[in-house]
């Protein structure tokens, strides 16, 4: 069955077509401007040299901006297990939110709804794992935040959209804030780059620096009441939890 969308084509893709069998991800994005109608000029302005392959707007239409087997220039600088620079394996897509820089809000049900069609349509249709369905700030935790922790990654994962951990919330809390050892903490970071986040540290940036972005990314993601870059013993939890459910 065909997705229903909208054309509103981009010219910032690679000429080249790629395979099928190279689509192994999805990443997720918030457009994270105050209009809409301005994060659709750029991502279609051939000056902006970003685009994406989707775009759900406010009211949840669909719009397609770059066909699948292009490759569509929204991750940048990015890398996920042995993967680097996610475009040429990826499939992009866009969701209309001000973001953290302009009065960060709730993402609508109607964009819910058409992510969850979008995205089912996309994971039958290339054969996409859940452990590879990713937001922009997992591949990119030194630059970006989006989708944030507004993004509901725990219900998208029990419609079959993503992972989430399998833990029991009170019991978390009860652990929230304790503190852990050196070496513990050296046994979270450890499960993160197990699971596919960057062990790398990118050029010019301080190795300490590095790992509290991507702490705050984790918790972004998986412990999004509290982002504080500091590694408790829930966060721990989750890590180890996590580690069983990507591998």
């Amino acid at each position: 069955m065909a997705l229903k969308t909208i054309l509103n084509y981009s010219p910032n893709f690679n000429p080249k077509k790629r395979i099928t069998k190279q689509i192994k991800f999805i990443i997720f994005h918030y457009t994270g401007m105050k209009k809409e109608s301005d994060a659709i000029n750029r991502l279609t302005d051939i000056q902006s040299g970003v685009s994406c392959h989707y775009l759900i707007k406010n009211n949840g239409n669909i719009l397609t901006l770059v066909p699948d087997l292009y490759v569509a220039w929204h991750a940048g600088k990015s890398s996920w297990k042995n993967y680097k620079s996610l475009n040429l394996n990826s499939i992009g897509i866009e969701i209309t939110n001000s973001g953290h820089e302009f009065g960060y809000k709730k993402f609508s049900k109607k964009q819910i709804s058409s992510l969850l069609k979008v995205s089912k349509f996309l994971i039958k249709k290339y054969k996409i794992s859940s452990q590879n369905i990713l937001g922009h700030s997992d591949i990119a935790p030194q630059r970006k935040k989006d989708p944030g922790e507004k993004f509901p990654w725990e219900y998208l994962s029990k419609k079959k959209v993503g992972l989430w951990h399998a833990l029991n919330r009170q019991e978390l809390i009860k652990n929230r804030k304790l503190k852990i050892s050196k070496i513990e903490e050296s046994f979270f970071f450890n499960n993160l780059f197990k699971i596919g986040y960057s062990k790398k540290t990118p050029k010019g940036l301080n190795k300490d620096r590095y790992l509290i972005d991507v702490s705050k990314a984790f918790q972004r993601r998986f412990r999004q009441e509290l982002i504080n870059s500091k590694i408790d013993r829930e966060c721990l939890f989750i890590s180890e939890n996590l580690l069983k459910r990507y591998n």
